[in-house]
């Protein structure tokens, strides 16, 4: 891809003692948008943030609040959510029964809607609803997380997303999380996605290194 990445740090890897510094710190680094994982213990095997601690957050930056969702059921939750500030919210089609239902919500709440893909999610699961989504995420990891490797056998994942896309013509994101780091953002990128989210690659070393690993990362 020609265009500039989206580099969107996961504040899952960030220091939780210090979550509104650390937000400051990578937008100031060049951050694009600032990833929030929510997770509920049940759907994935970890708990994390909810709308309270998104709402804490929203006054520190300027830069969108890009919210995965990886909890079940979803729907109940969004509109808490899209309230405390998140400007994209992302869903996994296994989080409730009616996802094109969930993305219209989405929208009708002022947000940007998104389709999460699990590795073993097959794309099939969107193509008669191109017209509902903003965002595509695809997980290179099983999620629930951080810190895992990156799945290779996802990024032929990511090129039929990418033909969809096209064939939609469609301004729609398509975002990596998992395992992003400068040695798998060139194939992702190559395959064509246009976000990346990264929490280790980012996070590593400190605020005085969050503007050279972002760089690094819009730079491979």
């Amino acid at each position: 891809m020609t265009k500039r990445p989206i580099i969107a740090p996961s504040i899952l890897a960030s220091d939780f003692a210090r979550l509104g510094e650390e937000c400051r710190a990578i937008e100031a680094a060049g951050a694009d948008w600032v990833h929030i994982d929510v997770m509920d213990g049940h759907f994935v095997p970890n708990i994390t943030i909810g709308p309270d601690v998104v709402k804490a957050l929203k006054p520190h930056v300027s830069i969108p609040f890009d919210v995965h969702l990886m909890i079940a059921p979803a729907d109940p939750y969004v509109e808490a959510f899209a309230k405390a500030g998140a400007d994209l919210i992302s869903v996994h089609p296994e989080s409730g029964p009616h996802l094109n239902r969930t993305l219209k919500l989405i929208r009708s709440l002022g947000c940007k809607a998104g389709v999460v893909f699990n590795p073993s999610t097959s794309p099939s699961v969107i193509e008669w609803m191109m017209d509902e989504i903003d965002l595509i995420l695809v997980m290179s990891i099983n999620p629930g997380f951080g810190g895992q490797s990156f799945m290779t056998s996802q990024l032929a994942k990511i090129r039929k997303l990418r033909e969809m896309i096209d064939a939609s013509g469609r301004d729609i994101h398509l975002e990596v999380d998992g395992g992003v780091t400068p040695q798998t953002a060139p194939l992702c990128l190559e395959a064509g996605a246009t976000a990346l989210v990264a929490g280790t690659a980012v996070f590593k070393g400190g605020p005085d290194a969050y503007a050279a690993n972002i760089a690094a990362l819009r730079g491979a």
